[in-house]
């Protein structure tokens, strides 16, 4: 009985790790692509207009910042603010990319303001006692 426990505890370490290096053994256009989808997801959760302020490093080493004004499913378009420049930029392009969307820390904010008002209140109620 323990002989066929360890035997099967064997037989799926070998498959686990023979599985784990396929999975590594992925070419390069495809981890490209992968973050590349990766970059497209995080444009689309970001959004478009003045508010999705956004910074990308390109592999070419340029940077841009500004923010996204359009987003389509191959390509984004980023504005920069101080010389009104429009740069049209394909997913494949993209180095790293930093953005965020000032709703997002308005929805932080009114979060933490939810979680502060009780204790605020508690406070003032204590010391006028």
């Amino acid at each position: 009985m323990f002989r066929k426990v360890v035997s099967l505890v064997l037989i799926a370490f070998v498959f686990s790790v023979a599985g784990a290096r396929l999975i590594y053994a992925s070419s390069k256009e495809e981890k490209e692509t992968r973050f590349a989808e990766k970059v497209k997801a995080g444009i689309s959760k970001l959004g478009t207009g003045a508010d999705a302020r956004i910074e990308v490093k390109l592999w070419d080493k340029t940077k841009l910042k500004g923010y996204v004004s359009e987003a389509d499913a191959d390509s984004f378009v980023v504005v920069d603010e101080k010389t009104n420049t429009i740069s049209r930029v394909t997913y494949a392009q993209v180095k790293q990319v930093k953005g965020n969307n000032h709703s997002t820390a308005v929805e932080i904010a009114i979060g933490v303001a939810l979680i502060l008002l009780p204790i605020v209140v508690v406070i003032l109620l204590i010391s006028q006692s």
